[in-house]
């Protein structure tokens, strides 16, 4: 399913023809009335950095309408003095403002976070200071200006209010002061995701699971709270800003997108190539691309090459492997994500992550791994280049499932029937979320902890017949069975395993049961009563004869309990 495209017959004006029928006959996906997230600003801010520079952008902003300016020199003046300034006109322009100076020790204890409207600025001393309330008799500051080298606040996607400005870059700090004016009033923007914390693989029984929309948020809005006994994983609305790694990361569908949802994604995705074929067009290549990007292309002039079907999101992050392999799967010949300028360093790191686990699966299933790459920004000649391999079918994908893992598994089945499955486990990066189980029978008692702490089906009991089985297809390897199992018989195998064995379930380990001496119910294995006498052999309510009562079933137990006190009323007060 690896075939050359023969260059000479791809018609490109058919093909553009046919994606201009797929654009008019089907929209992609939107929230038309998203829920929103609203900041409110009064215009309280504060300006960070040295006094030159702070007062230099103190005075630029007096007149603009902000509420308050307050100044914080967190940093020394630079040694080289514009020519420009003069320091005491500055003074005098600006000696009516809050100034606060801070030592450097001082600024090294300086805490910002929060958002528009409600940031805190900490000093954390032995009592923590609020400067807000210290400063202009507020509890917040609602917007900040980072004049510092080094942001106060160091998070590769500063919340919304928080704007970094180097202050030597003349052009850049003129932009960024009228943006940085303008924010006051009220604002509102999407409440880009949704959580399902009855699919979340974080916790369980007090144990830590899948971090990985927590390694992967640029923003640092994700955050694992601890309650009483479970930890919980926790979106701060005002600080997500829709880069959607998290979703794409996320392995089971706890977190979603909902700009749009992932579900129609995929199955837009399906009907576009779909519809393309109908209309006559050959070799498709899906480009995922953000809509800023495309709004540029668009005012530059930049048509892409007729081949060429544009998937637009709101980062590229909202789209990971499982969707690229989903458009292979469907048709596509080619699938292309289109890198764009200034992109945080997670999200960065997270794309080439995802590009080497599509590559990874594509290769453990008989396909050519060029299926799958990156464009660079600008890379016009790539960004049209025709595919070298047709699509590997033509036949429509229907994803009924609602589960993520669930509608993925159907993928790679798909994909796996148009290729050359190893049969073999394939080595995958590192925290991807592919791989089985070990269990070691001689230490396996079947107490079912793993199953209870599972957060998908890969794990369940035997129902009436005391075993274990295991589904790999749904083992997302969040490693809670491993760290709930009290024998330590469980280790995890990561690995994608390219054969059919992987959609199969099959018994890890089983035991003959272990019947009740009174009754002959069946109650237990017998590792699992061998166990429990073992480690309750010194225990003084089961000694002596007291002991055959672990091998009794909970109903004869209890009988036997209560002929004891019948016979003897004092032989609990022993206890």
């Amino acid at each position: 399913m690896n075939q050359r495209i023969q260059l000479a017959s791809v018609d490109d004006q058919r093909n553009a023809e046919a994606r201009e029928t797929v654009r008019r006959r089907i929209s992609w996906p939107a929230n038309l009335t998203p829920a929103n997230v609203t900041y409110h600003s009064h215009g309280h801010a504060l300006l960070l950095g040295s006094e030159r520079d702070t007062r230099q952008a103190a005075r630029a902003l007096q007149g603009r309408g902000l509420a308050s300016l307050t100044l914080m020199f967190t940093a020394p003046n630079a040694a080289d003095v514009d020519d420009e300034v003069n320091d005491s006109d500055l003074l005098a322009a600006t000696e009516i403002l809050t100034t606060q100076a801070l030592t450097r020790a001082q600024s090294e204890k300086l805490h910002i976070n929060g958002h528009l409207g409600a940031f805190n600025a900490t000093l954390n001393n032995d009592e923590p200071l609020n400067l807000a309330r210290a400063l202009i008799g507020r509890e917040t500051f609602d917007l900040i200006l980072d004049l510092n080298a080094t942001p106060c606040l160091s998070v590769e996607l500063p919340p919304p209010g928080y704007v970094v400005v180097d202050w030597q870059q003349a052009e850049a700090r003129s932009t960024a002061l009228e943006q940085f004016a303008e924010l006051m009033g009220e604002f509102d923007k999407p409440r880009y995701f949704q959580v399902n914390s009855d699919l979340c693989a974080h916790s369980s029984s007090g144990n830590v699971g899948c971090t990985r929309c927590l390694d992967v948020c640029p923003a640092d809005a994700i955050s694992s709270i601890q309650g009483r006994i479970e930890s919980r994983i926790e979106i701060d609305p005002f600080l997500c800003q829709g880069v959607g790694s998290c979703t794409s990361a996320c392995p089971t569908g706890a977190i979603e997108f909902r700009l749009p949802e992932t579900r129609r994604q995929q199955d837009t995705l399906s009907a576009w190539l779909g519809a393309y074929r109908e209309a006559g067009g050959q070799a498709p290549v899906l480009r995922f691309i953000t809509h800023d990007s495309q709004d540029a292309e668009r005012a530059l002039g930049a048509v892409p090459a007729g081949h060429v079907i544009d998937a637009p999101l709101e980062e590229l992050g909202a789209a990971g492997h499982d969707q690229w392999l989903t458009a292979l799967a469907a048709g596509a010949a080619e699938v292309r994500i289109q890198l764009h300028p200034n992109m945080p360093a997670r999200l960065s790191a997270f794309l080439t992550d995802q590009v080497a686990q599509a590559h990874a699966l594509l290769g453990a299933l008989g396909h050519d791994r060029a299926r799958v790459t990156l464009i660079e920004v600008a890379d016009a000649e790539a960004r049209d280049a025709l595919p070298t391999l047709t699509p590997l079918t033509e036949t429509p994908l229907n994803l009924p499932e609602p589960e993520k893992r669930a509608r993925f598994n159907r993928v790679l089945a798909r994909l796996a029937e148009l290729g050359s499955p190893s049969g073999e486990r394939v080595a995958m990066p590192l925290g991807a979320a592919y791989g089985a189980i070990q269990v070691d029978s001689d230490a396996c008692t079947l107490c079912h902890a793993c199953v209870s702490n599972c957060p998908t089906p890969a794990l369940k009991s035997g129902g009436k017949t005391p075993a274990l089985s295991f589904l790999e297809a749904d083992c997302v390897q969040c490693g809670l069975c491993e760290q709930a199992c009290p024998e330590n018989a469980i280790t995890l195998m990561p690995g994608f395993l390219a054969s059919s064995a992987r959609e199969t379930r099959h018994i890890c380990h089983e035991e003959a049961a272990f019947e009740c001496i009174n009754c002959g119910k069946p109650f237990a294995t017998v590792s699992t009563v061998a166990t429990i006498k073992q480690k309750l052999a010194n225990h003084p309510y089961f000694a002596g004869e007291a002991m055959i009562r672990l091998e009794m079933c909970e109903d004869c137990r209890v009988k036997d309990v209560w002929k004891t006190m019948i016979r003897d009323p004092d032989a609990q007060l022993k206890v």
